[in-house]
């Protein structure tokens, strides 16, 4: 038996996707550095806002303080959350760009709840059932429009965005105490969700829900047979109707999906302590559109989402610090594009591969 030939480095980093997801990481922070150099600021102060946001820092008393950190985690729930509801529909072959329609559609009917309904125990926990459930139906409208007639998600999605927008603010508006930017009455303590290790942050118990929206993902699309006919319709649409599996359902159902988890985004930011008084919607947030970065980036994984939306939270958290070391906060937002331009070259480097391959056997060929 012919020994195999061991894979080059270069071989190695073009054919992992986890590989290549780092280096664009890298090289998006790279490229940010150069970026600072050259308008005369000290990139350390971006690394120094980094690591105080992963662990924390020394107060005047010399008592370490981890509220960056805990703050760093509340941003990265609806990170990952709205990523997972990209992801989940990449893995069919779709492009949800909705997560920011559905997540303000749970923002608004989450607070509906905890505003118009007397409070009673355990009213956060229908607060996050109702805005999942809301996600869902907005996100589900979409892929039965696609499913059954054709319909783009990309346009659909856009669309939906704008009418949840304005839909979410009429609905806030009605408030009766309602203001430009808040309901005017602070929202009831059985509709906020408990803050949970580092209380002096908005850290919450949100986490918990998002790392089971992480496992039921994960769950879902390995090791059931709704997800293997979910990501055989994402491989070849036709391939998977001709073997019996139900498309339409498919495509219908891991929108509804998608939905929920940016709906339960929705209500977990509003209900986890960033809107005290409560929110009337007057812009979007860009969870949701954030959500597409980290998805991109996780390869549309589990894993790789959770570990993406956790360094965009560091990222968001990290921007209030860096302003103290003299950086604009404005460089987060580069960075996090030029990765997300990175990922889309993700195609150039699969030819680079593609032709690697090919000169490799025609190498073989003229030697035999």
């Amino acid at each position: 038996m012919e020994n195999k030939k061991k894979k080059s480095f270069v071989d190695w980093f073009l054919s992992s996707n986890g590989a290549i997801s780092i280096g664009v990481i890298l090289l998006g922070f790279l490229v940010g550095t150069i970026l600072l150099l050259i308008v005369g600021r000290n990139p350390g102060g971006l690394y120094k806002a980094m690591i105080d946001s992963l662990i924390g820092v020394k107060n005047k008393k010399g008592v370490w303080n981890f509220r960056n950190v805990g703050e760093s985690i509340a941003y990265t729930v609806p990170f990952v959350l709205c990523g997972l509801s990209m992801a989940f529909a990449a893995r069919v072959g779709l492009f949800n760009i909705g997560a920011e329609g559905q997540y303000i559609m749970g923002l608004a009917t989450a607070q509906l709840v905890a505003v118009c309904i007397p409070p009673f125990p355990g009213q956060w926990l229908v607060c996050l059932i109702v805005a999942t459930v809301v996600g869902a139906i907005w996100g589900g409208i979409v892929g039965i429009l696609k499913a059954k007639y054709q319909v783009s998600e990309v346009v659909a999605t856009i669309m939906l965005n704008y009418i949840g927008l304005y839909v979410a603010r009429l609905l806030c508006l009605a408030c009766p105490d309602a203001t430009t930017f808040n309901i005017g009455t602070n929202l009831p303590k059985t509709a906020l969700l408990s803050k949970f290790l580092i209380t002096s942050s908005n850290m919450n118990i949100g986490i918990f829900f998002m790392i089971l929206a992480v496992i039921l993902f994960w769950y879902i699309m390995e090791k059931t047979s709704l997800g293997f006919g979910m990501r055989a319709t994402g491989f070849n649409k036709e391939a998977a109707r001709c073997s019996g599996i139900p498309v339409v359902k498919s495509i219908a159902l891991s929108m509804a999906v998608s939905g929920a988890f940016a709906g339960l985004a929705g209500a977990i930011v509003l209900l986890g302590g960033a809107y005290p008084k409560g929110h009337v919607v007057s812009s979007m947030h860009n969870y949701g559109f954030n959500g597409i970065a980290v998805a991109l980036v996780g390869n549309n994984t589990a894993i790789g989402t959770l570990l993406a939306g956790f360094l965009f939270g560091v990222l968001k958290q990290a921007q209030s610090i860096m302003q103290s070391y003299n950086i604009p906060k404005e460089i987060t937002f580069i960075i996090q594009g030029l990765i997300v331009v990175f990922i889309a070259l993700r195609s150039g480097l699969e030819l680079v591969r593609q032709y690697r391959d090919k000169m490799k056997i025609q190498k073989e060929v003229l030697k035999k």
